[in-house]
Parts: structure tokens; C-alpha cells; sequence
């Protein structure tokens, strides 16, 4: 069992929700990176999302293409990111997995990739523009080193669509709040509910919802219908605008006793 699966079985039996923050990685550098995860598992988190930045971040919105782009600036690259989180996994009493878009791996072959990145204690990927239809290699290699494969459901999804991630997924389904990009909203989707009701009516795996959570509020109607909930760009925006990290931890701290 990979860490992942571990960590919301735990969970299920403390009839707990997971917290799942996403930070990108070298925004503003790396060192801010290991600092800001520190300040994450303080704040009582289940499981740590971590960016690696992009040059065409597709499904990401302003505010994450930002922070990509700054760590892109101070030299962030993957081989960098596996090198500085290795001694901080090593000892992280949760899960950490890598949010990656689907070139950075196949650039390094994906044998490769996935070795380099168990080495450095990554326990899950989240690759937002790869569907389980083109994941087979990494879906036959990824056990091996006990990396949980976490694919996406929208939406759009068909049920089919749905049972096909499900199936594929061995962490948790990511289900997407809302048609478009990451990013902070004013409001969730009138038809949220009844989209996280049928990705639940097709799997018993544990499902996470994200895109457009900022606030605790939101938080709450989440949790009382999926098993877990990713905030992104609230948390990307705080730890921008305070280095200490004191507002972040605040949102965190809000949004986990919402749960």
C-alpha cells in the first residue's frame, strides 16, 4: 500500500477529511519551499501538494502560473526540487506528492523519473494533462516504487470517463470543482454537489476536490460530501504576500477546523 492510500484509510477510520494544500515549488525559491512545508505540517495538514513549475501551465489560472513563472525565473527545475526535498521527506510525518505536467517526466523517460522521484520521497503524482488512456507505462511502473497515480475527473466526464480514472487511480480520484482553471472563487458551482455524488457512485476509492476552494466556508460543504479537499491558489496567494508565513498558517488552521 502506498502512502497515499494509507493516509485516507487512516483518515476514514478517524472519520477525518484530508487537508491537501498545493504549493508550487521555488516560488519565491527553494528554500522558501522547505520553510513553507514546515509551516504546512504545523498547521495540521493531511497530505502536501507540490507544483513543479511549467513553461505552459495549462490547467493552472493566474495567480499559480505567477508563482510558476517566478520560480522559473530563479532557476527552479525538477532535478533541483527532488535534490532539496529529499531531506525534508525523508522525515515528513505525511504524504507529499508532485503536482507535474506530463512532458517534464517523459523528458527524463518515465523509469527514470519515478526512480528519482521515490528516491527523494515523493509518494504521489497528480499529472493534470495525462488521462489514464496514455498512462499505461507509468501506471505498470509506479507500484513498483510506491508512487500513487492520482487522475482527474471534471465536470464534463462522462460516467464511463469516470469509471476509467477510478479504476486507474491509485491514491485518490482528483475531482475538478468547475469547468476551467485553478484559481480562487467568489463562489462553488450550483451542480457541485450532485458531480461529486456520481464520481462517489462509481468508486469506493477516496476522492479529493479542488480548483476554486479558497475559504473555509467552502471547505465545509466539500468535506461533508467528498473525502478530502485541495486549496491552491488561496494558499500560493498568501505565502507570496507574507514571507513568515503567519497568514498562511491562519488560512490553513481555518480551513482544517472547517472540516
Amino acid at each position: 500500500m502506498n502512502r497515499v492510500k494509507s493516509r485516507f484509510a487512516l483518515l476514514l477510520e478517524q472519520k477525518a477529511k484530508a487537508l491537501i494544500p498545493y504549493i508550487m515549488a521555488g516560488d519565491p525559491d527553494l528554500a522558501a519551499t522547505v520553510r513553507l512545508i514546515a509551516a504546512l505540517v504545523e498547521a495540521g495538514v493531511d497530505l502536501i501538494e507540490v507544483g513543479v513549475p511549467f513553461s505552459d501551465p495549462l490547467a493552472d489560472g493566474a495567480v499559480i502560473q505567477a508563482a510558476g513563472q517566478r520560480a522559473l525565473r530563479n532557476g527552479c527545475t525538477v532535478e533541483k526540487i527532488f535534490k532539496t526535498l529529499k531531506p525534508v521527506l525523508a522525515d515528513l510525518p505525511i504524504p507529499a506528492l508532485l503536482m507535474i505536467y506530463y512532458n517534464q517526466i517523459y523528458q527524463r523517460g518515465v523509469a527514470a523519473f519515478l526512480e528519482a522521484a521515490a528516491i527523494a520521497g515523493v509518494s504521489g503524482l497528480i499529472i493534470p494533462d495525462l488521462p489514464p488512456d496514455d498512462s499505461e507505462e507509468l501506471q505498470q511502473l509506479a507500484p513498483q516504487y510506491r508512487i500513487a497515480l492520482n487522475f482527474l475527473v471534471a465536470p464534463t466526464s462522462t460516467k464511463a470517463r469516470m469509471i476509467k480514472v477510478a479504476e486507474a487511480s491509485t491514491g485518490f480520484v482528483y475531482a475538478v470543482s468547475l469547468k476551467g482553471v485553478t484559481g480562487v472563487r467568489q463562489s462553488l458551482p450550483p451542480e457541485l454537489p450532485q458531480f461529486i455524488r456520481n464520481v462517489k457512485a462509481v468508486t469506493s476509492k477516496p476522492v479529493a476536490v479542488g480548483f476554486g476552494i479558497a475559504t473555509p466556508e467552502q471547505a465545509h460543504l466539500v468535506a461533508g460530501l467528498a473525502d478530502g479537499v485541495i486549496v491552491g491558489s488561496a494558499v500560493v496567494q498568501a505565502a507570496a504576500s507574507d514571507p513568515t508565513f503567519k497568514q498562511v498558517k491562519a488560512l490553513v488552521s481555518g480551513i482544517k477546523k472547517a472540516l
